[in-house]
Formats: C-alpha cells, sequence, structure tokens
C-alpha cells in the first residue's frame, strides 16, 4: 500500500504555500492557513490534514480556536511547543487588529489640505527633502515616500523610483512636495523642470500629477494655484 504523501510530494497547486502565491490569499482555507504556521504534521498527518483536526475541535471556530493556549495545542501531536507558540501568536495579531480602529487616511484634494497634513513633516528641517503623495482616484492618501534628501538648496529626485512607488502603491494621482530651508518662496528653474518631467513621465503610465507644493515654516506654494503647469 503506497503511504501517505506529505505536502512536498503534492501537486505544486495544492501546496499552501504555492497556492497563496498562485491564487492570493484569500483562497486558502483557515486549515491551510494555519499549516503555513505550522509548516509540517507528524508522521501520521500532513500539516493541513492535522490543522483541519484542530479546527474541528474548535467548531471550526477561530474564536474558539484563539481559546485554546499553548500546553493545550501542544496536546496535538506534530504540535510543539514552538508551533503552538506560532499559532497563538498569529491569532493574537488577528485579534489586535481587529481591536484597533481603521485609520482614516486623509483626502488631499486641495492645497491647503496638503501644507496642514504634511506641515510638520518638513518644518524646521535645515535641509531639503522631496517627497510624493500616492492617491487613490478620490485624492485619498494611499502612501507616501521620501524620494531624495538633499543640502539647503538642491535634492536629486529620481524618476523612476516615483513612478515604481505609484505602481505598488496602484497609485490614481500623485503630489510632489519639497521643503525651502531658505523659506524662500520661489520655484526655482530646478524645481520646474523637474516637474516638466515628472508630469510627462507620469502622463505615460495614466498617472496624473495634481500639484508640486512647496513648503517653508510658515506658507506654501502650490504649482496649480499659481498656474505654474
Amino acid at each position: 500500500m503506497q503511504g501517505k504523501l506529505i505536502i512536498r510530494e503534492w501537486d505544486e497547486a495544492d501546496r499552501p504555500r504555492e497556492k497563496l502565491m498562485e491564487q492570493g490569499r484569500r483562497a486558502l482555507t483557515n486549515a491551510e492557513l494555519l499549516a503555513i504556521l505550522i509548516g509540517s504534521g507528524s508522521k501520521d498527518e500532513t500539516a493541513v490534514e492535522l490543522c483541519r483536526r484542530i479546527l474541528s475541535d474548535a467548531r471550526n471556530n477561530l474564536s474558539v480556536l484563539s481559546k485554546f493556549d499553548v500546553e493545550h495545542l501542544c496536546q496535538y501531536k506534530g504540535i510543539g511547543e514552538a508551533k503552538a507558540i506560532s499559532i497563538v501568536a498569529a491569532l493574537e495579531l488577528g485579534r489586535r487588529r481587529r481591536d484597533e480602529e481603521e485609520v482614516k487616511e486623509p483626502v488631499l484634494n486641495s492645497s491647503k489640505r496638503v501644507y496642514e497634513y504634511f506641515r510638520d513633516q518638513l518644518q524646521d528641517l535645515p535641509h531639503e527633502e522631496f517627497w510624493v503623495l500616492y492617491l487613490n482616484a478620490g485624492c485619498k492618501l494611499v502612501d507616501r515616500r521620501l524620494i531624495g534628501r538633499g543640502g539647503a538648496d538642491f535634492t536629486p529626485v529620481d524618476i523612476r523610483m516615483v513612478l515604481q512607488h505609484a505602481l505598488m502603491a496602484k497609485a490614481h494621482s500623485m503630489i510632489l512636495v519639497h521643503n525651502h530651508p531658505s523659506g524662500t518662496l520661489r520655484a526655482s528653474r530646478a524645481d520646474r523642470d523637474i516637474t516638466d518631467k515628472l508630469v510627462k513621465a507620469a502622463q505615460l503610465m495614466d498617472i496624473r500629477v495634481n500639484d508640486h507644493i512647496i513648503f517653508t515654516d510658515t506658507a506654501y506654494l502650490s504649482f496649480r494655484d499659481e498656474g505654474l503647469f
């Protein structure tokens, strides 16, 4: 009689880790997700079979399972202390996530809102920093990235990096932000050139540059408000 196949001998599409990579995390059952945590089962059960049995004892309810402590989990053959701790820790993270209030990202649909939101980040800096704020279709912030840090009057900007982050964030649009430590509220030729390059490069990927805002400690200049692009 042929012995039981262990997980690494299964068809690749049936392995939990490969299934997650190929089909995404939501395609996995609770037992498969738990099996990824413990890594292996016993000589009698695969990790998935073992996790199905544990879940069955918990009435297939993760809230019930979260009440199982390390000692309880260690009663199952194939679950040692390290695996039990991994399960308890993962379920505790899930509980904490539920307890945390959902962070409401700001809607950045005006230069004033951008300045009020980001002023503290750039205030009193002795050097220039160039940031990009990435937005969804509703102008809600989905990511923010420091692109470059320079001296008192110059910051290198890598256009490829700006666009790479935009694609990773699935951004619909973006806002360019940098500060002038000198307090000068005037767009330099370098400021205009990098804005023009970024606007044109982003258009090729159907991403819009909504604005470029220059910050000082007490005021700001918006390219869009000033009609600079």
